[in-house]
């Protein structure tokens, strides 16, 4: 089965007057366990482009419900699903369950592919020993980038939707990252990249704030972020683990985590993109 799902309800205005501004909300919902808050939020948030990370498709435990497909059709966006994991506890033989991320635009998503990282955790392998039924997480797959490349009014944006290992220390996460930005060199500098998503680490300490000078990127909700996680339980503290970076000629503004709303473990982050004139259109090619 293909690591894509893709549907397209977004209208045809949108492609005909092409804004200045693109408005983008990043978040890690929590599969979509609490769909008609996540929903009203992003409807309130009247964003261009979604970065959505731990989304549901057909399981138990929201319904049986595409949630990304929900979303796009209640917004009237475009969408791209990336198959992170097979749920093995959540769905059955002839319905399976999907857990992943999924971007969702305004305007086209084209060239979509998944980046399945090379080194992957242990934590997530399927085992005999482990019930295939409810409450246990037993699963098959492993952590993914999601790659687009929006198209707004002749000018492209290379999207990297981002969910990195949250199992182990941060060596693991860092080293799926590198692969990320290693990535984004087919990209730079013929045209603007965004990197965002749930990085499972701080991307301001020393080691990846320098990787991510180095090739360009600079953050597009401001330093220093407050936390981007709720706390949960007593010894589980807030954390900043949830980033947005870009590149290129496109300039970030109005970054902002939204740490008033708890439809999640996470809260969204949302910023501005203001689109250059010297936002060239040029295509990639692989073999160039």
């Amino acid at each position: 089965m293909s690591d894509l799902l893709i549907g397209n309800f977004a209208t045809r205005r949108c492609e005909l007057w092409p804004p200045d501004v693109v408005r983008v909300v990043s978040w890690n919902i929590n599969r979509g366990m609490r769909l008609p808050e996540i929903t009203g939020f992003l409807a309130s948030q009247r964003a261009d482009l979604l970065i959505l990370q731990e989304v549901d498709l057909n399981a138990r435990r929201t319904r049986g419900l595409n949630i990304a497909e929900e979303i796009a059709r209640k917004l009237e966006m475009n969408y791209v699903f990336g198959r992170e994991f097979h749920e093995l506890t959540q769905g059955s033989r002839t319905a399976p369950a999907w857990h992943g991320q999924a971007t969702l635009s305004r305007w086209h998503l084209g060239n979509p592919r998944v980046i399945r990282f090379r080194r992957q955790s242990g934590f997530w392998r399927s085992r005999w020993f482990v019930p295939r039924t409810a409450p246990f997480q037993d699963r098959l797959g492993g952590r993914i980038a999601l790659v687009t490349e929006l198209s707004v009014g002749g000018r492209n944006l290379a999207v990297y939707n981002l969910h990195l290992e949250s199992r182990g220390d941060n060596d693991l996460s860092w080293s799926q990252f590198e692969e990320v930005l290693a990535d984004t060199a087919r990209y730079i500098p013929s045209f603007p990249a965004l990197v965002a998503g749930d990085f499972n680490f701080d991307a301001s300490h020393a080691l990846p704030a320098h990787a991510l000078q180095l090739v360009g990127f600079r953050s597009a909700i401001g330093l220093p972020s407050p936390s981007t996680t709720t706390p949960r339980g007593l010894f589980r503290h807030r954390r900043t683990i949830d980033w947005a970076y870009v590149s290129g000629s496109v300039d970030a503004a109005l970054g902002r985590v939204h740490g008033d709303l708890e439809a999640s473990d996470h809260y969204p982050i949302s910023f501005e993109l203001g689109l250059r004139t010297d936002w060239k259109r040029k295509r990639y090619v692989e073999d160039r």
